[in-house]
């Protein structure tokens, strides 16, 4: 017997990538038992679904979902990301690559990363990414499961998607209705709030009403409950990070897709490229303090290679987070509870992860505001996380070659970034917070490569033998090299296990 306050319905507002990865999830968890689940969504309202790159996690996702991941790859049109490779970040004429997966393995006592310190300190010849799995088939443009080769040197890579937002959203919406999730075709016209200031009816714009005991906001940008209809504020990051519009375009593929994601720098911001199997997302974020939209358009579509297929369009944004993403009976999600430029592609993560922490905190009709106060906590913990990370990829740069990278140069860390890297500068140590998204991989790859680096090592490699170490280093980097040589490459194994249908990209539009 349920009690007498547990929610009986939930609304979703919005559908979009966000929108139908709740409605997914909650389907699948509650199996249609604990409530009702009905999504209300507009076909004439456009989403920003210009293509999206995933991290790790987002596999995790589609597993617990009981998704077959070929069939995913499929209907998503999607190709495989082993990291992110970041193009004239530290100077220009530079790159770097950050990896899925690990670097190396821990050594008696002392994680990898200090034992590459001492051999560096030492004269040795090696690279950090000699010794990444998935950097090492990112450099050939090769690929294969890390779990299928889990006794050879790539057994420790990780890897993500490349997907077409839309078709996500497409093939989300099919597996929610399939497990009772109602679809109502609707535009908000008004909202009408209970006399405790929660919101209780939708009114559609043709005079329909959709009550419900607890909303999930995905409407994006517009956010219509968490802010419109409640009032909840915005806290504008925008002191750490200058880019505030992006371009984006798609393209029809030039050769066979690689299985990283591209952030290369630009003058006033950066450009990424995301490969999928039918076709390129493209753009340029930018900041509109140095650039227009015609100039930044006139240089995204100067570099892109292929035929422009859809596009180009203006996404204008604010870097920042919702004051509460929880506040009364509503949650919101996505664009509607904040923006961080998709440098680290984490926007499909906030989403997942923003619902796996309201599966924790789950209230009833009362939605006691306990709860919603430690879910904004963990969920601000994690954006604010993301955020230094991001910050930290503009903040060390040494480029002053135009105002932005010298605005980028100078400016004043967060406290909470400023303290990571100087405990960094000590040792190489790193500061360990609570089941945080990027891990020390993460952590060794950007600092390095954006010219960041520890005094010394940590004194207990001092108990390893030197020589033995130095040999055994050796000999890791070229079996991992030639294992890698060996792989199928990235298009060979889409085409042997998961390659879509050819997809009509219409007529070319510049």
């Amino acid at each position: 017997m349920r009690a007498a306050d547990a929610l009986r319905k939930v609304c979703i507002v919005g559908g979009g990538t966000a929108g139908w990865i709740a409605a997914a999830v909650m389907a699948h968890h509650f199996k249609g038992k604990l409530f009702e689940i009905e999504l209300v969504e507009s076909d004439d309202i456009g989403t920003i679904g210009v293509g999206e790159s995933t991290i790790p996690p987002f596999m995790e996702l589609i597993a617990r979902l009981d998704i077959n991941e070929q069939d995913f790859v499929r209907a998503t049109q999607a190709s495989f990301k082993l990291g992110i490779e970041f193009e004239d970040w530290h100077r220009k004429g530079e790159r770097y690559f950050h990896p899925f997966g690990s670097i190396g393995q821990q050594v008696e006592l002392s994680e990898f990363y200090q034992c590459w310190l001492k051999a560096r300190k030492a004269g040795q010849p090696f690279e950090l990414m000699d010794f990444a799995p998935a950097a090492a088939m990112a450099r050939e443009g090769r690929f294969m499961l890390p779990f299928k080769a889990q006794k050879t040197p790539i057994g420790g890579a990780a890897y993500a998607l490349h997907v077409d937002a839309k078709r996500v959203a497409r093939f989300l919406r099919a597996h929610a209705e399939e497990r009772g999730v109602k679809r109502t075709e609707g535009i908000v016209g008004d909202v009408r709030l209970d006399d405790r200031g929660f919101v209780e009816t939708l009114v559609l714009k043709d005079g329909r009403e959709v009550a419900a005991d607890f909303f999930i906001d995905c409407s994006g940008f517009r956010a219509l409950l968490i802010e419109k209809a409640l009032g909840v504020g915005y806290e504008d990051w925008s002191e750490w990070l200058f880019c505030d519009r992006a371009i984006a375009a798609q393209t029809q593929n030039v050769g066979p897709p690689r299985p990283y994601t591209l952030a290369q720098a630009q003058d006033f911001g950066w450009r990424w490229r995301i490969p999928l199997q039918h076709r390129t997302g493209n753009g340029h974020v930018f900041c509109s303090e140095f650039l227009s939209d015609e100039e930044a358009t006139r240089g995204l579509l100067d570099q892109v290679e292929g035929e422009v297929v859809a596009g180009p369009m203006v996404v204008p944004f604010k870097t920042g987070m919702r004051d509460k993403i929880w506040h009364r009976n509503v949650l919101s999600l996505g664009l509607a509870s904040g923006f961080i430029e998709p440098l680290e592609s984490t926007a499909i993560h906030l989403v997942y992860r923003g619902m796996d922490f309201f599966f924790r905190y789950l209230p009833d009709r009362n939605c006691d505001p306990r709860l919603a106060a430690e879910y904004n906590r963990r969920m601000a913990a994690d954006y604010v996380e993301i955020r230094d990370f991001i910050v930290l990829h503009y903040a060390a740069t040494q480029r002053d070659d135009t105002p932005f990278w010298r605005k980028c140069r100078d400016m004043k860390l967060p406290d909470s970034l400023h303290e990571r890297i100087e405990l960094f500068r000590a040792n190489g140590v790193l500061r360990e917070g609570h089941d945080e998204l990027f891990r020390a991989v993460s952590w060794h790859s950007v600092l390095e490569g954006m010219g960041i680096h520890p005094a010394t090592y940590h004194p207990l490699v001092d108990r390893i033998d030197e020589a033995w170490l130095f040999e055994g280093m050796g000999q890791v980097r070229a079996q991992l090299a030639q294992v890698a040589a060996t792989l199928p490459t990235h298009q060979e194994f889409i085409d042997a296990h998961c390659r879509a249908d050819a997809v009509d990209l219409g007529n070319p539009v510049r």
